[in-house]
């Protein structure tokens, strides 16, 4: 879209025209071509517009009260009041708000655009959820802990060190959850998420050897893992979203970052 953001919704949706466009999905989606090394809009500067005054970015980019004074920035902003019936329907039907803030959201910022003094507040803000055991309403579509503990130690991983006592916390909640059949959590999928979250946060034992096999004991027939689910569409959970595809990506996420680990 406009500034090089992206929707959570494909433009054949008829929720695209409503939906406004969103801090994750431009950050997960630019994180990928950056790794691929592809050619895409610069919008590092359309996401750091979308700020309070904390620092921490909002998860929409919908209107509200700035001096921002950017052409494309309001351009985007304004595209709802091209459906404007709809767009207040949309405010009213559904969970979401002009000003959330949520925790994942600004861990992929963090991921996305690295360590600097824009993102410096995200660092404090993780730490503090952690600390004060938010993990579990601290974002409100991943309502899952293993989701949180995820998406914080992968930015753990990128050698943020200021986000070392996000350590022992975060390698104590999960090794707390596991089970005698070598499961972590309450699903396949915490698993996985366990996994990859003890391997980025440096900690090996034979939790995740028993762990990997428990993964690979269920892989089904096709190759896939079942669904599980990995976000909801609001903190009431009224819906969910999740797939095969989504699950078995992270098991084969964390297979491979545990052969990774074996090859070293």
């Amino acid at each position: 879209m406009r500034a090089g953001v992206w929707n959570n919704f494909t433009s054949w949706n008829p929720l695209f025209k409503t939906c406004p466009a969103d801090v994750d999905n431009t950050s997960c989606a630019s994180k990928v071509l950056q790794e691929l090394g592809k050619n895409y809009p610069e919008n590092k500067s359309i996401i750091l517009k979308n700020r309070n005054k904390l620092g921490l970015f909002y998860t929409w980019y919908t209107l509200r009260p700035n001096l921002i004074f950017d052409k494309n920035y309001w351009l985007l902003i304004l595209r709802e009041y091209k459906n404007p019936i709809k767009s207040f329907m949309f405010w009213h039907k559904f969970e979401c708000s002009r000003n959330d803030i949520d925790a994942v959201v600004n861990a992929n910022v963090l991921f996305y655009l690295g360590l600097d003094d824009n993102t410096k507040p995200l660092i404090n803000y993780m730490i503090n959820i952690i600390e004060q055991n938010k993990e579990n309403d601290c974002d409100e579509w991943y309502r899952n802990p293993f989701s949180i503990y995820y998406f914080f130690s992968r930015n753990y991983k990128k050698a943020i060190v200021e986000l070392e006592p996000l350590k022992k916390p975060l390698i104590d909640r999960i090794i707390e959850t596991v089970k005698e059949d070598g499961s972590i959590g309450a699903s396949i999928l915490d698993t996985a998420f366990g996994v990859i979250s003890l391997l980025n946060l440096n900690y090996y034992s034979l939790i995740i050897e028993d762990a990997v096999a428990y993964l690979i004991k269920n892989q089904q027939d096709y190759g896939n893992w079942q669904r599980w689910v990995v976000y909801y569409g609001g903190a009431k959970k009224l819906s969910c979203f999740g797939s095969e595809e989504f699950t078995t990506g992270f098991c084969l996420e964390a297979l491979a970052l545990y052969k990774e680990t074996q090859d070293k």
